[in-house]
């Protein structure tokens, strides 16, 4: 990791240039990593317990969630890989919204679409993101180019693993990124393992930054487990882009500490030993560490801060929970303006099966033909 940018050692201490951030904003920075722990936990639980259906864990990313969303301004954009949801929340994506998401109810705006843990926010420019990796990428190129060519002064975050290096989408969106110019911020978060692929089986060249040089644009290898480091790393490579200079890749290197997602078991894979070494690196420990020597916390407070964040996001799956399941209508809608003849009678030929076995909700019921 010597040669990643660092601010905050492992430690806590101050190795590095600290960014010009208050003890207000400092102090926020740390609620959103806890808010993103405790609402991983909680919906790991749901899913154990057979409430809901898939998580794509976030624990251990925290810092790379919360210091590479941070710069971003309110109309800036978000591309998804998969675990960025809690930053997503961090912008402003209502908790309410992605619980609902999660149990794809009748609140899901989705509509129950897109299996659990795929969100989407129009307000903060938050795209539905595709389990297909590296699609985004070519998706957030087009997009950002589209803004540049439009003359708007939005920079488009884009976010993806270490494993989408390998994909097309990968060479085609930062050579055109490179070729066009456009204003974005590739945000490659390297957690050692795409699935069961190490980040070493991955690549031959030293780190995936010096990808980035080929497409005729900076890489910058960050250290992932600090919050400060990846925050100031992006804030420089957003104003980069904002002054027409083009993107930037940032290599966030850090650690997946659970399963790629709730369907897997990393210990079929890597060795203990090798989680029990980063859990020593753990960023929100890190963070409280130079936060408590600051002042800007004291001790014992990480526990009265985590219990507040869990009653409120446990006041919300209970609603969400008893929010009645989408309508089985809207499998035919948004399809075209009005539903027509053809999708009616398919409609009520599928809804008199999902009555007789019991499926139907209120309001389910046929079309009139």
């Amino acid at each position: 990791m010597s040669s990643a940018l660092q601010i905050l050692a492992p430690d806590g201490s101050v190795v590095g240039e600290l960014p010009g951030l208050s003890d207000a904003e400092l102090r926020e920075l740390f609620v959103h990593m806890l808010q993103i722990r405790c609402m991983d936990g909680r919906m790991l639980k749901l899913q154990r317990a057979g409430r809901i259906g898939f998580v794509g864990t976030a624990t251990g990313l925290e810092a790379t969630l919360v210091g590479a969303a941070a710069p971003l301004r309110q109309d800036d954009w978000l591309w998804s890989g998969l675990r960025e949801g809690g930053a997503a929340v961090m912008r402003g994506l209502p908790l309410a919204e992605y619980v609902a998401q999660m149990y794809c109810n009748a609140n899901d705006t989705a509509k129950g679409r897109q299996m659990c843990n795929h969100f989407q926010h129009k307000g903060t420019n938050y795209p539905s993101w595709s389990s297909v990796i590296g699609t985004q990428i070519t998706h957030g190129v087009g997009a950002a180019f589209a803004s540049m060519r439009r003359g708007e002064d939005t920079v488009h975050a884009i976010h993806f693993g270490d494993g989408a290096t390998s994909s097309n989408g990968f060479h085609s969106g930062l050579n055109f990124a490179g070729v066009w110019k456009v204003p974005a911020v590739f945000v490659c978060t390297d957690n050692g393992w795409a699935i069961s692929v190490a980040s070493s089986a991955q690549t031959a060249a030293k780190s995936f930054a010096a990808k980035a040089p080929a497409y005729g644009f900076p890489g910058v290898e960050v250290d992932g487990n600090d919050v400060l480091a990846c925050q100031s790393a992006m804030a420089d490579a957003i104003e980069r882009a904002r002054r027409g200079e083009g993107p930037t890749m940032l290599v966030l290197k850090t650690y997946r500490m659970l399963g790629h997602s709730s369907s897997d078991d990393p210990t079929k894979y890597r060795a203990d030993e090798e989680v029990e070494a980063w859990a020593k690196r753990d960023p929100i420990a890190r963070f409280e560490r130079y936060l408590i020597e600051r002042g800007v916390v004291s001790e014992g407070e990480r526990a009265d801060l985590e219990t507040q964040l869990l009653v409120k996001i446990d006041a919300v799956i209970h609603e969400q929970e008893a929010a009645p399941p989408m309508a089985l209508k809207t499998l035919v809608e948004d399809v075209y303006a009005e539903v027509p003849y053809h999708l009616r009678r398919e409609y009520n030929d599928f809804i008199a099966v999902a009555e007789k076995l019991g499926h139907a909700q209120p309001g389910d019921g046929a079309f009139p033909l």
